[in-house]
C-alpha cells in the first residue's frame, strides 16, 4: 500500500481521483441552457423624457415580438435631453433607440451613426430616414432630423429589423 500512495502512480492516482470528483460534479449539478438577456423597463424613462424635452418624443409601441428591452438611460443636461434605449432583437442582434435635441443635429446624428456619409434614404411610414452604414463596425443606421431634434435607429441589426423598429415609433408628447 505504502508504495501506491507514494511516487509517481501515488500522484497520477490522486490527480485521477481529483478529475473523477470534478466530472461528477459537473455531471450532478444543473446548469441553465436557456439563454438570459437582462430586460428593463422603460416606461418611468420614457414618461420623463417625454416630460424633459421641449419635442414629442419617439417611443416603440408595441415592443416588437421577441425583442428585448436592455437598456435605457435618459439624460438632462443643461437643457439637452437624450434618451437611449438598447434592445436585443428578434435575431439577437443589437439595436438602439436614441433621440436628443442637442445642437447641431448632425453632431448627434454623426456620433451615434459613426460616420457622417449617406448611402441613402428609405420612407418607413411615411417619413423619410437617411440610411448610413459603416462596414467596420458591421453598424447600420436611420437618421431623421426634424424640428430641432435627431432620432436614429442604429446597431448590428439588419436593416428590415431596424426598419421595424423605426415603423413601430410613436410620437408621445407631455
Amino acid at each position: 500500500m505504502r508504495r501506491f500512495t507514494q511516487g509517481l502512480y501515488g500522484y497520477a492516482f490522486a490527480l485521477l481521483v481529483c478529475f473523477a470528483g470534478v466530472g461528477l460534479f459537473l455531471l450532478i449539478t444543473p446548469q441553465s441552457r436557456t439563454e438570459h438577456i437582462p430586460r428593463v423597463d422603460f416606461a418611468i424613462d420614457a414618461d420623463n423624457a417625454a416630460r424633459a424635452a421641449g419635442f414629442p418624443v419617439a417611443v416603440p409601441e408595441p415592443v416588437l415580438a421577441n425583442w428585448v428591452p436592455t437598456s435605457s438611460r435618459l439624460t438632462n443636461t443643461k437643457g439637452v435631453v437624450t434618451w437611449r434605449l438598447g434592445f436585443a432583437t428578434g435575431k439577437r442582434m443589437h439595436a438602439m433607440l436614441a433621440q436628443s435635441n442637442e445642437q447641431p443635429t448632425t453632431g448627434f446624428a454623426n456620433r451615434l451613426a459613426n460616420t457622417e456619409t449617406s448611402i441613402g434614404t428609405e420612407v418607413i411610414k411615411g417619413t423619410t430616414w437617411e440610411k448610413r452604414f459603416r462596414e467596420d463596425k458591421n453598424q447600420r443606421s436611420l437618421v431623421r432630423v426634424a424640428d430641432g431634434r435627431t432620432v436614429v435607429v442604429t446597431g448590428s441589426a439588419d436593416w428590415p429589423e431596424l426598419g421595424a423598429l423605426a415603423a413601430s415609433l410613436v410620437e408621445r408628447d407631455v
